[in-house]
């Protein structure tokens, strides 16, 4: 195998996180769940997501079938307030949470690779990364508001690798759902890695890390 040259990474649940706060505003204070429903709920919807993605069906978005569940936990069924609640998750904008030492770690990747982002967002990425003060850690930043197209499709990456001249075969991406992220990667012909705080996979027997410094470890193996 080839040795890793290139290292791609998804923003979302990877990098940064949701203000979860901003997101959930339309919802009073004490309906807010904890950090421990809420990665309960990313938990439960990925892994129906990652059925119906692989069955080749997807009835909703991944943040309407989220925000639905978080709502009926509440007896709640109300489609305007779903609807209200997933535009607020799809601006990026409301993905500003960053864990202490991202910057570090990943200055220490890019010493030794060459990194980049390939996110699904609405274009302006590149913002939100630069107020949290990583923009300039990254060769290259897709977005599929700009590109055109989503992940998983081979589409995004293939513009990614060539704002590299990366050769897929030299080249991981991570990102943290195996439907969207793993499997559009590996596709694409990309090694790929799964960034799994939630603990969404850590039953299967997928390459997974929980946060940058295990990221580290494992690209020291």
């Amino acid at each position: 195998m080839a040795k890793c040259r290139f290292i791609f990474f998804d923003v979302g649940n990877t990098l940064l996180f949701p203000n979860r706060s901003r997101i959930l505003s339309p919802l009073p204070a004490e309906r807010h769940p904890s950090l421990d429903r809420w990665q309960a709920l990313e938990r439960r919807t990925k892994q129906e997501f990652d059925r119906s993605m692989t069955a080749g069906r997807v009835d909703h978005s991944f943040w309407w079938t989220f925000h639905s569940y978080l709502l009926q936990e509440s007896g709640n069924s109300d489609d305007d307030l779903v609807q209200e609640l997933v535009r607020n998750t799809q601006n990026s904008a409301n993905w500003d949470q960053i864990l202490p030492d991202t910057r570090v770690a990943l200055d220490r990747i890019a010493s030794a690779y060459a990194i980049a982002v390939i996110s699904n967002s609405d274009g302006k990425i590149d913002a939100v990364l630069r107020r949290c003060g990583i923009c300039d850690c990254f060769a290259s930043i897709t977005d599929s508001g700009i590109v055109g197209r989503e992940k998983p499709h081979s589409a995004i990456f293939e513009s990614a690798l060539r704002q590299m001249k990366a050769d897929p075969g030299e080249s991981m991406y991570v990102g943290d759902v195996y439907s969207v992220d793993y499997v559009g990667a590996t596709r694409a012909g990309m090694r790929a890695l799964l960034f799994d705080v939630a603990g969404t996979y850590k039953d299967r027997d997928l390459p997974r890390v929980e946060s940058l410094s295990e990221l580290e470890k494992w690209l020291e193996v």
